[in-house]
């Protein structure tokens, strides 16, 4: 029994150039998308003088209101409707640490401002800290331990 053995005039070679197109459109994507994920909560704070100037912390319960009225809770959207819900939630998991963080716009209406105290009272907070901004030209309080 006899074989032949004929050479192949297929090419080996892996054409890459489908895969490189891809990954380019994926690049563009994650260009696009990554800085409108890393936003989150947008406000212009309100202004003041004499402050206590306190470090961010990603581990602190905060709820922001913009301009338009969206709530946030720790820099993500969530609905008016299911505020008092996912604060209450955030409470409960953190038992001894029952401080609310809060950043309005401002130019939200004060009757807004009002509501989120009010649900932030509901939740189980004990402490609502209101955060603005210091006034340009003045210098802020030494900060407290």
């Amino acid at each position: 029994m006899a074989f032949q053995t004929q050479q192949s005039e297929t090419m080996a070679d892996i054409n890459v150039t489908p895969m490189v197109d891809v990954m380019l459109v994926l690049l563009i994507i994650f260009m696009v998308v990554t800085p409108a994920l890393l936003t989150g909560f947008q406000a212009q704070l309100p202004q003041a003088v004499h402050l206590k100037e306190r470090p961010e912390e990603d581990n602190r319960v905060t709820l922001g209101i913009d301009l338009d009225g969206r709530y946030y809770l720790n820099k993500v959207l969530i609905r008016r409707e299911d505020a008092l819900r996912l604060l209450t939630a955030q409470f409960e998991a953190r038992p001894e640490d029952k401080v609310l963080f809060f950043k309005a716009d401002k130019g939200v209406r004060y009757s807004e401002v009002l509501t989120a105290m009010r649900l932030a009272r509901d939740a189980g907070a004990r402490v609502v800290a209101a955060i603005s901004e210091q006034m340009p030209g003045t210098e802020s309080d030494a900060a407290t331990p």
